[in-house]
């Protein structure tokens, strides 16, 4: 279980509200503090010697020397938020503790505190970080869902990691939840709020299967440039990451090169060559920036999460499910059209089939009661297992 700041000594205490004034003192941005803790060893350290800053940094600049001249407010601030912290059972963890994420430690920028409130070890065995686009597609969905179930059933001891963000994010934390992962948000903004409001229930259901991980202080506004900033730890928290949707530029192309620059694991599903929220993962792939996978297997054997002998072990036990089960030949005749090409209407059907229409229907109603197909806007039909 998480402890909470109540569990913590009065040491960490000190260390933790050091640590929050020094990443809120103005003009002292990221690598300034961290370069400074790491010469300092802690932050209670830098902070007492606030007003001889030069004895810690040889010859600091005239910049330096007025951002730490008065540490007043930015202990009164940090002394408020670990208050805060406190009774919204918020967990403030610091570079040197033993909960920080370890694999995110080793990263050069990481920050120098983060907030967590949630059930996950944040150094589980094995995290995996799920990105893409935010105008995910059926094509999309369908590989996360697929993706999910199937690593349910041969690795179910992951931490799904993603950003809570519409389209393939919030996809992958409800296929987690659905099939009993662990997973975890980063948001780009403090513990206080979230951001979409409309993901607000998957994320109160996150905080006892998962949790929320960020390193914004609560009454953080909402701003572009903090969204790109937390990338860096969805993609330094994991071992690996899953690009499953991407434009040709795009937030999920910039995490894949942050964990590429990390040397983490990268991997992608392509898509169709012309499909526009297909080009990221096709480029990155074609670029050597991401491994083409096809399935959970491939991710789960290339990452060595299970050998080859347990999963001809899955195979023989019939874990890996059967694409189309139970289908009369009719049934199979439509599906084999929608898997030449989805999203067909069902005069393109009939075509195809050479079905009636009234027995076309009829079996598409049947399909979409197996799950199967689903019907969209415009008449189309959607294969919904591909």
């Amino acid at each position: 279980m998480t402890n909470t700041p109540n569990s913590n000594t009065s040491d960490h205490r000190h260390e933790a509200v050091c640590a929050m004034a020094l990443t809120m003192l103005p003009g002292c941005g990221l690598v300034t503090t961290t370069e400074l803790y790491q010469i300092a060893g802690s932050a209670h350290a830098l902070i007492e010697a606030h007003a001889s800053i030069g004895d810690i940094i040889p010859n600091p600049s005239s910049r330096l020397v007025e951002a730490f001249r008065d540490v007043s407010s930015a202990m009164a601030r940090a002394e408020e938020e670990w208050a805060w912290a406190e009774k919204n059972h918020v967990e403030i963890l610091t570079i040197g503790d033993e909960n920080y994420p370890q694999r995110l430690q080793k990263c050069p920028d990481a920050p120098l505190v983060l907030f967590y409130r949630g059930s996950a070890s944040l150094n589980c065995a094995k995290i995996l970080s799920i990105i893409g686009t935010r105008n995910c597609t059926n094509y999309g969905r369908d590989l996360i869902q697929r993706f999910i179930a199937d690593m349910q059933q041969s690795c179910p001891d992951v931490l799904v990691v993603s950003g809570l963000a519409y389209g393939v994010d919030i996809c992958a934390h409800r296929a987690a939840l659905n099939n009993g992962f662990p997973t975890v948000g980063v948001l780009a903004h403090g513990l206080d709020t979230i951001y979409p409001t409309s993901h607000r229930n998957t994320a109160v259901e996150m905080l006892s299967h998962g949790g929320l991980l960020t390193e914004f202080p609560s009454h953080t506004p909402i701003a572009k440039g903090n969204f790109v900033q937390r990338n860096r730890i969805v993609a330094g928290i994991a071992d690996a990451t899953l690009l499953v949707e991407s434009a040709e530029k795009g937030g999920g192309l910039i995490t894949v090169g942050i964990a590429s620059d990390y040397n983490r694991d990268c991997f992608a599903f392509p898509g169709a060559v012309n499909a526009p929220y297909s080009k990221g993962c096709n480029n990155a792939i074609r670029d050597n920036k991401a491994t083409l996978i096809t399935s959970a297997k491939d991710l789960l054997t290339d990452m060595r999460w299970i050998d080859e002998k347990k999963m001809q072990k899955v195979r023989q036990e019939g874990i890996e499910r059967q694409l189309f089960p139970d289908l009369s030949p009719e049934e199979t005749s439509i599906v084999n059209a929608l898997m030449e090409s989805n999203d067909q209407p069902i005069n393109r059907l009939i075509v195809i089939t050479g079905l009636p229409v009234s027995r076309l229907t009829s079996l598409l109603f049947q399909l979409e009661m197996k799950g199967v197909v689903k019907p969209l806007a415009g008449g189309n039909y959607h294969l919904i297992t591909m």
